[in-house]
This record gives structure tokens, sequence and C-alpha cells, in this order.
């Protein structure tokens, strides 16, 4: 194999679809997936992929130092591309602590388990961390966040992710490094864990739930298609410059309740109710503690140093990805009644 490379979080929404691109797209290059399998983590996602030659799983926390030196020494990584996290901001207000650990102290692990492998011989060595626009805080009308904007995250989850990203800038800077950064936008598609918007709106109304709206749904976010992502994450780990930071976004800025609408439209088109049926299933609820207003990513560096652009229109991708959950039910089923860590808690047990 020309590069060994270990990725983080392989199992989860982001991940795994980054895992299935590279296993897929180079077959000289044995990937090393490692995930905890929390809630959020399901090998479901790779099934497809998962007797590749090139592909080994390995179940473990990143928490664990003395377990992650021990996978370093024994694969002899050639790069790192780290996604794993715990990353939803609702479950970040109610347990900080979880998320201090895997993103900060989880994050250093593997920072310094690079370090000792690598010994300052970095030819053709790479720590490629994977962040959020979040860590940035929040916009008002106009503007839009830019790889040098100041950071001001305003939740614990943005917080432990501001701490992760200025971690490996300070591992660059204090030792050497080879380091690149990214921060990307909200992301949508297939094998998404329904607590995220997206799939969690798709389940509720194909099952006639309400859909909850935080105040009055005028938050916006920009929103990409998740396999855009993973090429995006392809083309930085191929090309980007060493230390640097690039952002990652759709150009699709949408209001959290137009977005619901529409998702509320198109549902009611495959599901043949009447126009406007599914909107009634809508429930405003009060806002959320530090609820960020606007997210925008400006991704001009992505695409003028690396030519990096998105693929699909939003109109195009949010019908795939509603048609992806409707013709999946027993993936959504399986998730949604927690079925697949029982068998996880058996199956690796001894692990």
């Amino acid at each position: 194999m020309d590069k060994t490379i270990l990725i983080t979080g392989g199992a989860g929404f982001i991940g795994s679809h980054l895992v299935r691109l590279f296993v897929n797209k180079y077959p000289n290059y044995k990937v090393v997936n490692l995930d905890k399998l929390t809630y959020a983590g399901n090998l479901a996602n790779l099934s497809d992929i998962e007797n590749a030659i090139n592909y080994e799983f390995v179940k473990g926390d990143i928490v664990d130092a003395d377990f992650i030196n021990g996978l370093f020494r024994k694969h002899q990584f050639d790069a790192v591309i780290h996604l794993a996290a715990e990353s939803h901001v609702d479950r970040s207000i109610e347990g900080p602590m979880d998320f201090v650990m895997t993103n900060i102290v989880g994050t250093a692990n593997l920072l310094n388990a690079a370090k000792s492998l690598w010994q300052g011989d970095y030819t053709n060595k790479l720590f490629y961390h994977v962040s959020t626009d979040e860590v940035y805080g929040s916009l008002g009308e106009e503007g839009m966040f830019l790889e040098t904007t100041p950071y001001d995250p305003r939740s614990p989850y943005s917080a432990s992710k501001a701490s992760s990203d200025h971690l490996v800038r300070a591992y660059h800077h204090t030792y050497g490094l080879p380091i690149v950064i990214s921060n990307c936008s909200n992301n949508y598609g297939s094998h998404q864990f329904p607590e995220k918007l997206i799939p969690l709106f798709i389940n509720n109304i194909k099952n006639n739930k309400p859909l909850p709206v935080y105040g009055k749904g005028e938050n916006i976010r920009d929103w990409l298609w998740v396999e855009d992502h993973a090429r995006a994450i392809d083309v930085i780990f191929h090309q980007g410059k060493n230390a640097e930071t690039y952002n990652i976004g759709g150009h699709n800025e949408w209001t959290n309740i137009d977005l619901i609408k529409v998702i509320c439209q198109v549902m009611d088109e495959k599901l043949g109710r009447a126009k406007g049926e599914s909107e009634q299933l809508i429930t405003y609820v009060t806002d959320r503690a530090g609820h960020d207003m606007r997210y925008a990513i400006d991704a001009t560096k992505l695409k003028e140093e690396l030519g990096w652009i998105p693929s699909l229109q939003f109109e195009e991708g949010i019908r795939n990805t509603i048609d992806w959950y409707l013709n999946n039910e027993e993936w959504l089923n399986n998730v949604t009644s927690g079925a697949y860590q029982n068998y996880y808690e058996q199956q690796y047990a001894d692990r």
C-alpha cells in the first residue's frame, strides 16, 4: 500500500461517506476506520465496502491515550483525517463534559500519537482536522465566514471544536507537525442520524409526528450535500497547503422554517398527501440557549486555490435525500430503535 490512513469517526454520517470515497477511489491506500460506535456510529453505513481488501475497521475511543498510541505503533499511519467528535449542540448543552473529553482530549491524544510516531520526520505525513463553521460564532444579516474570521463559539459544542482547532495549529507551530484544517457548513444527505434537522423531520412527517421548530424558525444555515463535503476533503488532503485552513460551504442559505416547508412540500408529493398537509405538523418551541442566528461560509479560497465547487444544487439534493430515507426504512427503523447498538454491545463486549 502506498499510504496507511487513519480516518476517525468513519462510521458516522460524514465519516462513512469519506471512508467509502477513499476505499473505492484509492485502492493503494490502506484505510483504517476508527470509531467508538456511539449512537451516531453505524457500521451499516459501510456495508458495501466492509470486505474491501484495503479497508479495516477498529472499534475504540480516542479518549483512551494508551489505546491510541498502540494503534499508531501497530499501523504506522502516514496520515490522519480526524472527524470523530461529539457534534450535536443540544446534547452539548445537556452534557458538556462529553464534548470536552472527546473533542479536546481526544484530539490531543491523536496529535500526541502522531508526533510520537513521526518523530520529526514529516515527509509525506499529514494530520487533517475536520471542523465546523460554528467556531466562528454568529453572523448578522450580511457577511460570510472567512478563514480569517475571529473565533467566537457560543455553545459547549462549538467551544470544544474551537479548542481542538487551536490545539492542532499549536502542534504545527510548536512541533512542526504538518496539518490542514477545514471548517464546513451544515451537511445533509443519506445515512445521517435522525437527531439532526433534515432526517428528523423526514422521519417525523412520515410518522405524522410534530415538527419542533425553535423560536420562529428564522435562524439561517448554509447547507452542503455530504458527498460534496467528502470530495472537498479529498481535494484538501491531496492538494492543500501545509498549515492552511479551508472553508467548505454550499453557497446555499435557508432559514430553518423555509427549509422545513420545502421538506413538507416534497414529502406531501412523495407520500401522496394533500398539499400543505405536512405543514400542519409544524410546532413552534422555545428557542434553545445560545442559538446562533446565521452561519454562511465563503468558500472562495477553496475554489480559487484547489478548484473545488459544490456539484449538486439543493433542490436536487433534498429530493435525493428524501428518496433515500423513504427507500431505506429498515436502516431508519434500526437506528431509531437503537437495535444496532445492542448488537455492538454484544459483538464488541471484550474490546
